[in-house]
């Protein structure tokens, strides 16, 4: 049997919660720092995640009937907004992916001083940056309706 507190069975959390504190002389119980190294990676993974979809949709919005593959990139980023908001419970989880794929997707349709583009101005194209970017905006506030409770339900 190890020395460390269980928490109650009867659902006195704040009082285990107490106790954890004045034995470890933290309010976390002394795991504070790998919880905040735990979630600091959490957002970086879920960052690059989004840009690594930006990425990919920006190669391969064209492929097949022309807005059908933009739309499947852009459902796939609503989705990665809103289970990136409930993993993380917040709605800097749904933030995060889209910050990533916004970044990555206009740096991509930039032209360089030379003139070539990755995102091109074809039908596909403004689907994936358009549709993309309503899409992006639909898991932000779908995340932002979940998760950013009135002040007096806190």
């Amino acid at each position: 049997m190890s020395s460390r507190r269980q928490p109650p069975a009867d659902g006195t959390w704040g009082a285990w919660q107490r106790a954890q504190a004045r034995d470890t002389g933290h309010p976390s119980g002394g795991r504070r720092g790998a919880d905040v190294a735990l979630t600091i990676a959490a957002y970086v993974a879920l960052l690059v995640f989004g840009a690594a979809q930006g990425l990919l949709g920006a190669f391969f919005y064209a492929v097949g009937p022309a807005p059908l593959a933009a739309l499947g990139f852009g459902l796939a980023m609503i989705a990665t907004c809103v289970l990136g908001g409930w993993g993380m419970r917040g709605v800097a989880g749904g933030l995060v992916p889209a910050v990533g794929w916004f970044a990555l997707v206009f740096l991509l349709a930039t032209g360089t001083s030379e003139g070539s583009v990755v995102v091109t101005a074809t039908t596909a194209g403004e689907w994936f940056l358009f549709g993309g970017s309503a899409c992006v905006a639909i898991g932000v506030v779908t995340c932002f309706a979940l998760w950013s409770a009135p002040a007096a339900r806190r």
